[in-house]
């Protein structure tokens, strides 16, 4: 990456998340070759962001906090009172909390007021779009309001697996090194830290990360295998470690087992929305869960490309304008299953014949020999149009295969993983890529040196972050949100409450807002086309997505009409 001079430290990032952060969060098991981030205590105290112009919202003299004030309600604790791992965290004096009541000093019996929530003008960190609001504190927070919380910490837990065949997969095909060594992700973590520390409220405390070396393998997890593995990993994090979060649990077996312990998870791999609400308050994700994925994208194909039988306009060669014969194409686990027969019951619903349902085993050792197979499947059933739920390797594969056999479909981009970003689009055979087209969550792309995570890192260090450093903005980035918005009084109950109360907001990767149905990020998308002649803003190379207009559309609001892109000439 080429140097950036970092923003002023009361100017937050303002720019677009990079391509990375869009392909890592798009599809969240695939974060798999991202995660062996080595990371380590921290010890930066929370402040409000020193800003000209702010000033604290009059409101006499303050509120005291009760819970609800942010996160409406209230909760006890989910669990006893506990420092975490091998951090400790000490207070001036002993202190006993009961939620949203006054503290009560264990060494004299005396009582202390609780601390003073207020509201103050503007945004959290004014520039970011992601931003909560402003709210600045003063006085006690607590003490130890829930397992992993401290007066002075919140203990989060990563766990390290050895799984890195995707990124040296990915790697090789790119042609580039992508791959980060653990100092750099140590790095990383530790300086964003340092930056969420100091620039949101967490209330007198300070995030505090522990890694682990975990018995478990995110291949074999996302394959639903090693639940032994992952239920005592989640054992050493919610018994041995004590954290309240833990920022890795990017596959099922591991955030389920996490969330039996009382653990609050982040990244899980495009659970549908009933999994989630099934795990609350515990499951959050920036992977986009599945049932909404799933749902955008019937309603993209029911208004703009069915009934089956139009011609397929979009198509190539011996297939162009073709009556229209639909194939969805996703990884055979049943968890994505389950989000391709809702796509697939919402096109039957509305008349359109889903036609084939494609699946594959998620096994780099045989998606080339898979790909031969489902192209060979797909041709010989006369299929046009593809709607690709697929991970970021296989289409590598597919458009090689597909090129050889003269074979030029519809693919149907869904906004999961690689295929909507242009730096693997320019992997494809470009005859397969000029038929690309479909939905995608992120904002068009922007020079990696101008992304929000990159941005962030600069306002702390002047050297270089980790090539994922928004992947890894963003997971804390939401812990961060939510944290805030809990208030003093943090619990897992809280944490959700919060999330709940953060208000809607449409930046660079989506619209984010959270609610008892929604627990992940972002639920809009826009259109987009391949282009093989744009050069890409990302790295400079031919070939990147555009959109066809500023709109952005949550379900429902797709319009009915032909999609907005050039039709191919070939």
């Amino acid at each position: 990456m080429a140097s950036h001079a970092p923003p002023s430290a009361a100017t937050p990032p303002t720019s677009a998340f990079s391509v990375w952060q869009r392909v890592f969060r798009g599809y969240g098991p695939l974060a798999v070759f991202a995660v062996l981030l080595v990371v380590m205590a921290l010890v930066v105290p929370s402040t409000v962001p020193k800003t000209t112009g702010l000033t604290a919202a009059s409101t006499g003299s303050g509120t005291a906090y009760t819970p609800g004030q942010l996160a409406s309600g209230s909760s006890s604790a989910s669990g006893p009172a506990s420092t975490a791992g091998t951090h400790s965290s000490t207070s001036s004096s002993s202190k006993v909390t009961t939620p949203g009541g006054s503290v009560t000093s264990g060494a004299s019996g005396s009582t202390t007021a609780p601390g003073v929530v207020s509201s103050c003008a503007g945004e959290q960190v004014p520039g970011d779009p992601y931003s909560p609001p402003c709210i600045s504190f003063s006085g006690s927070n607590g003490g130890a309001t829930s397992k992993g919380v401290t007066a002075n910490a919140i203990n989060i837990s990563y766990r390290v697996t050895d799984d890195q065949s995707f990124q040296q997969t990915l790697a090789q095909l790119a042609g580039a090194s992508l791959q980060d060594t653990n100092a750099d992700t140590e790095r990383t973590i530790t300086t964003l830290a340092q930056y969420f520390n100091t620039h949101f409220q967490f209330y007198g405390r300070k995030m505090v990360i522990n890694f682990f070396n975990g018995q478990g393998s995110l291949t074999n997890e996302l394959q639903g295998n090693g639940q032994a593995q992952a239920d005592a990993d989640a054992l050493t994090v919610g018994q041995q470690m004590k954290a309240f979060g833990d920022i890795s649990a990017e596959s099922e077996p591991y955030a389920d087992a996490l969330e039996r312990q009382g653990v609050l998870g982040f990244g899980d791999p495009y659970m549908s929305a009933e999994w989630h609400e099934q795990h609350a308050p515990y499951d959050w994700s920036i992977a986009v869960d599945g049932t909404v994925v799933a749902s955008l994208s019937a309603d993209y194909a029911l208004q703009k490309l069915c009934p089956a039988g139009t011609p397929a306009a979009y198509a190539g060669g011996s297939l162009k304008n073709a009556p229209r014969k639909f194939a969805t194409l996703a990884p055979e686990n049943s968890f994505y299953q389950e989000s391709v027969d809702v796509s697939r019951n919402m096109l039957t619903q509305g008349g359109c014949n889903p036609g084939d349902n494609v699946e594959y085993a998620l096994d780099l050792g045989t998606e080339s020999n898979q790909a031969t197979n489902i192209i060979a499947k797909l041709q010989s059933d006369g299929v046009t149009t593809i709607l690709c739920g697929c991970d970021p390797i296989i289409p590598v594969f597919l458009s090689g295969v597909a090129a050889r056999q003269n074979y030029f479909p519809e693919f149907i981009i869904t906004g999961t993983a690689l295929t909507d970003a242009d730096i693997v689009g320019q992997l494809w055979n470009p005859a397969f890529t000029a038929h690309a087209f479909g939905i995608s969550p992120s904002e068009a792309e922007v020079p990696s040196t101008q992304t929000v995570g990159y941005e962030a890192y600069k306002t702390v260090r002047s050297d270089e972050p980790a090539f994922y450093v928004d992947l890894i903005y963003e997971q804390m980035d939401m812990l961060a949100i939510g944290l805030q918005m809990a208030g003093p009084d943090l619990t897992p109950e809280n944490f959700m409450k919060g999330m709940f109360a953060y208000p809607a907001k449409l930046g660079p990767d989506g619209l984010w807002q959270f609610s008892p149905s929604e627990f992940t990020a972002p639920d809009d998308v826009r259109e987009i086309c391949w282009s093989p002649t744009t050069i890409s803003p990302y790295n400079q190379k031919e070939g990147a997505y555009i959109g066809t207009s500023n709109a952005r559309w949550t379900l429902g609001q797709i319009p009915k009409g032909p999609p907005g892109c050039p039709i191919p000439t070939s």
